[in-house]
This record gives C-alpha cells, sequence and structure tokens, in this order.
C-alpha cells in the first residue's frame, strides 16, 4: 500500500515530467522561428544583391529546382501572412520582411520567457519533492528508534 507521502511524491513527479514535456515543445518552437528569421535574412540578402537579369534556382519543392531569369527585381513579391502577399519595391520588401524579423525576435522572447517561469517552477516543485523525502526518511529513522527502543524493553 502506498503511504500519502509516496503519493504526493509521485504527483510532483508528475508534474516535473509535464513541464520538462511543456519546455520542450516551446525550445521546439523558438527553433521554428529561428529558420524562419533564417529565411527571412535569406530572403533580404537576396532582395539586396540581385539584379535584374540575373540567374537563380528557384524551388519547385520536393527538392527540385529550376534555373531561372529575374525578369524584374523592382517589383517583389512579399507574403503578408495569412495567405495574402503583395508586390511591394525592393526597399518596402526590406523594411515588410525586417518587420517581420522584429515580430519574431518579440515572439522568440516571450517564448523564452515562458520557457524561465516552467524552469522556476520546476526548481519549486523539486524542492517541495526533495523537502518531503527528508521529512519522510526522518520519520521512518524515527519509527525505527520507537522500534528499536520497544524492543530493547
Amino acid at each position: 500500500m502506498m503511504g500519502g507521502g509516496q503519493q504526493q511524491l509521485q504527483q510532483l513527479s508528475q508534474e516535473l515530467e509535464e513541464i520538462d514535456l511543456e519546455i520542450e515543445e516551446k525550445e521546439e518552437e523558438i527553433a521554428e522561428f529561428q529558420e524562419e528569421k533564417s529565411g527571412v535574412d535569406d530572403a533580404i540578402e537576396a532582395i539586396n544583391t540581385l539584379e535584374s537579369g540575373d540567374t537563380v534556382q528557384v524551388p519547385l519543392g520536393g527538392g527540385a529546382y529550376v534555373r531561372a531569369e529575374i525578369e524584374d527585381m523592382d517589383e517583389i513579391i512579399v507574403g503578408l501572412g495569412g495567405g495574402y502577399a503583395a508586390e511591394q519595391e525592393g526597399d518596402d520588401a526590406v523594411d515588410a520582411l525586417e518587420s517581420r524579423k522584429d515580430l519574431l525576435d518579440d515572439r522568440i522572447s516571450e517564448v523564452r520567457s515562458e520557457i524561465s517561469d516552467l524552469e522556476e517552477e520546476s526548481a519549486e516543485i523539486e524542492q517541495r519533492a526533495q523537502q518531503m523525502q527528508q521529512q519522510m526518511q526522518q520519520q521512518q529513522m524515527q519509527q525505527m528508534q520507537q522500534q528499536g527502543e520497544e524492543g530493547g524493553q
């Protein structure tokens, strides 16, 4: 039969596992945001360096590419989110992409803050679990001492 203390310890252990999983998910989220930011950086660099008439490789999907000549670098089509895109001049396109990077940075900061809160919560639970274990050990020692004294009489 499991004592109340053992049950509480098991519950705390389960809470710690759930927090660890949540932290893992949030770290994956940050990795996705950073990957998206890297893609935005690549786009900005391409806008700043490519010129009309340059040849580029255009992804077709599934790892397949085709060579294409840039017809007009004066107008860039930029995704606005929600499945919408707009044609913009180079500088405006870069500004839109920089804004997206700022939003991603904000989101990364928010998620890092959430991770920090979860880590604090985890540390508090671990501390409680350690205190409970120590109390249980002390109670066991006292019980053994009492049994030893009763046996000696």
